[in-house]
């Protein structure tokens, strides 16, 4: 059933208020800010109009750019493939409608700045068919095997459950798990700061392998093992033991990984409604004003040249030969794009933000899809009662396998695998047949009595992010002892004490966010930049709703010392 996208957010008689992405490294309420019918800010009349470089069309770009034509500037929109970045949904030749989400798939109630954008654009969301979720119609988890069915958690042996026990009691225990959730839930940005910085403190040098072996909850290998085979929400988590715990306690705690809902007709929806949409109230422009209509319908094509020029000006090359001057420039795109792909002036940043851009740390994915002739998996074993085929967790190649309904009536589509980091290198060298046909082993090795390829109507579809060239990754994640750099890029938007050489120009994106990999942070340094333009050029946020830049020196990142 398709509902509402928008999660209850209203506290009702004894209830407690929702965990949202509030935090916990800058607690700042985006959610409460880009709602605010005050508006995100203003430019002097002389400043109206002015042209902005967005370069990047995927999820950050967008909404800066859609914020800052509210504003009653002119975001020139610059992106090297399609408007929508990593929120790819493609269509199977010949069956328009059915897309495969090729990179964000499922998204959290927590993201609540996500859900206000999702509902102002009259997107909508379903429940995602995650492991063992209650949309979920079965699961399997298959590991050195053994295959185990399963409705619930209680379904499975009694491994699982002291394992799910154990992650938790290590949370509590060693992550202020529950008075940390309160601070978030309560919004007491003093409490979160107070928490949050300690763990900082403690725990910037610590892989996610090590915070388990250090717990007594995990005393044994087994447990470490099944653990991160099976993980928590989404499914296995091994592929991240060597990344820095603080992104995991980041997802936890804000409950990034739960509840997970997807947007009917394909995610790539909100940045192309983003580009096409007339916003309601907007400065300067006349009503029916799009960021496309100010694009003349298209983006400007990839970004090759980024130069300083005076007086404190960007000039931007594109691969067509067209330079152009600007006042300010949000730069969206995957940061390591500034070292390869794009030639750019050492004075565009400072050298500690060039050194933090070198250190980023970027995660491969791989996906592989299948189009089907209907949801065969719903079909009943005549000798156990069981769906013929379930959600599936596995140790084999596959990894995780979803089972995505589109409907009575209509085909059936199954992403085959989706795997990360090692596991996705094992598929870089094999073609989508090739890759097809290594999930389907593995399947029918779990389902010995299921006819996978007669269901099969459609060539395979699948990609690899890793090898893109304009991302070269799919999401950031830091390892230990990165949270310095972390910080420097984030926090570039506040540009006050920076050398006016190094100004104007904005850091966004989610790999500049805290919770790389996640919409909710692109949206969020999206914002921040957008702040950032305004100040720059001589604006400010209304008094009545203060933006991040307005009270960063109170909610700042801790900043480690050397």
């Amino acid at each position: 059933m398709t509902i509402p996208v928008a999660p209850d957010s209203s506290s009702e008689p004894g209830k407690q208020p929702p965990l949202t992405m509030f935090g916990p490294d800058f607690p700042f309420p985006y959610d409460d800010y880009v709602s605010s019918p005050a508006g995100l800010g203003s430019v002097p009349d002389l400043a109206l109009g002015t042209e902005v470089a967005v370069i990047g069309g995927g999820l950050s770009g967008m909404i800066a750019a859609y914020e800052l034509l509210k504003i009653g500037l002119k975001p020139i929109v610059y992106e090297a493939d399609q408007i929508g970045g990593r929120m790819r949904s493609v269509e199977f030749d010949g069956h328009p409608g059915v897309v495969a989400e090729m990179g964000a798939m499922r998204f959290p109630p927590s993201s609540t700045t996500l859900f206000h954008y999702l509902n102002e654009l009259g997107l909508q969301t379903e429940e995602f068919p995650n492991p063992l979720a209650e949309v979920t119609p079965s699961t399997v988890i298959d590991l050195k095997g053994e295959s185990h069915y399963a409705h619930t958690l209680e379904d499975l042996p009694p491994i699982y459950t002291e394992v799910a026990q154990a992650w938790q009691r290590t949370l509590e225990e060693h992550a202020d798990l529950i008075p940390l959730q309160q601070a978030i839930r309560d919004r007491d940005t003093a409490e979160i700061k107070r928490i949050w910085n300690d763990l900082v403190v403690r725990y910037d040098d610590q892989t996610f392998y090590g915070f388990l072996a250090a717990s007594k909850h995990f005393k044994s290998f087994h447990m470490r093992e099944v653990f991160g085979q099976v993980g928590f929400g989404t499914g296995g988590w091994d592929t991240d033991y060597p990344n820095s715990i603080l992104e995991i306690l980041r997802v936890v705690i804000t409950a990034a990984d739960d509840d997970h809902r997807g947007i009917v007709g394909g995610s790539q929806q909100l940045p192309m409604r983003l580009w096409n949409r007339a916003p309601a109230q907007m400065a300067h422009w006349p009503a029916g004003t799009t960021v496309a209509s100010l694009n003349d319908g298209k983006t400007r094509p990839r970004v090759t040249e980024l130069r300083r020029t005076e007086p404190g000006n960007i000039t931007v090359t594109d691969s067509d030969g067209f330079i152009r001057t600007y006042a300010s420039a949000v730069v969206t795109v995957q940061s390591w794009m500034l070292l390869n792909n794009i030639r750019c002036d050492d004075d565009l940043f400072p050298i500690d933000h060039w050194t933090a851009i070198e250190r980023t740390h970027y995660m491969g994915s791989t996906k592989v899809f299948v189009l089907v002739d209907r949801p065969f998996w719903k079909d009943k074993d005549p000798e156990t009662g069981r769906d013929s085929v379930s959600m599936t967790l596995t140790d084999r190649m596959s990894r995780g396998t979803y089972l995505l309904d589109q409907g009575e009536g209509k085909p059936g589509l199954i992403c085959l695998s989706y795997t990360w980091s090692d596991d996705s290198l094992k598929l870089l060298a094999l073609d989508a047949t090739e890759r097809m046909n290594i999930m389907l082993r593995s399947l029918e090795e779990i389902y010995p009595g299921v006819d996978f390829r007669s269901h099969i109507i459609s060539s395979p579809v699948t990609l690899s992010w890793e090898t893109e060239r304009d991302f070269m990754g799919a999401f950031k994640a830091n390892l230990p002892g990165h949270y310095r750099y972390q910080e420097r890029l984030f926090s570039h938007f506040v540009q006050n004490d920076l050398e006016p050489r190094h100004r104007g120009i904005f850091l966004a994106g989610d790999d500049v966010s805290w919770t790389a990999g996640w919409a909710e942070g692109a949206i969020q340094t999206a914002i921040n930049a957008v702040w950032g333009v305004v100040n720059h050029l001589g604006g400010a946020a209304p008094t009545e709703n203060p933006g991040p830049g307005d009270v960063f020196e109170e909610l700042a990142p801790i900043r480690l010392g050397d």
